[in-house]
């Protein structure tokens, strides 16, 4: 009987501070990613010929995000009967848009105007050697090119 409590109180935790922290972070995405609209990233191999002169640097943007406990239950109990995953989809999004927004961040440093052949890596982390199908949190890696125009000075 001890034990089903205490799972269900961790189910209860995970879901509460599960889902402030999502929303959380997903405000200070909302944010972010308005005042970084100005950067456009795009998945175009070439530059356009204009009679500008840009110079080119490799920017990029890493995050790793965890699912949390009630999540991954819910998971699992979705792996039993089949279908979309939806909370591994919120986990995926927040962080394929923090990837970006962090490449757009260093973007902005070293003042680009716009980020070409943005590419994006993903990678599992599992967090128990027990099980392999058990997600314990997600890497994504977001790389491109970011353009600035060089002053004739």
């Amino acid at each position: 009987m001890i034990e089903l409590i205490i799972f269900i109180t961790l189910l209860a935790f995970g879901y509460i501070f599960g889902k402030m922290a999502e929303n959380r972070h997903y405000k200070s995405i909302f944010a972010r990613e308005k005042k970084l609209l100005r950067i456009p990233a795009l998945t175009i191999k070439t530059i356009p010929q204009d009679n500008l002169q840009i110079t080119g640097e490799l920017v990029s943007g890493s995050v790793v995000v965890s699912v949390d406990y009630f999540k991954r239950f819910l998971a699992n109990l979705r792996n039993l009967f089949g279908g979309r995953i939806i909370s591994y989809e919120t986990l995926l999004d927040r962080a394929r848009r923090e990837a970006i927004l962090r490449m757009k961040e260093q973007a902005a440093e070293k003042g680009a105007l716009v980020i070409m052949n943005v590419r994006l890596e993903t990678a599992s982390i599992n967090k128990s050697s027990r099980k392999r199908n058990n997600v314990g949190s997600v890497e994504v890696f977001a790389y491109g090119t970011a353009l600035a125009a060089v002053s004739n000075s």
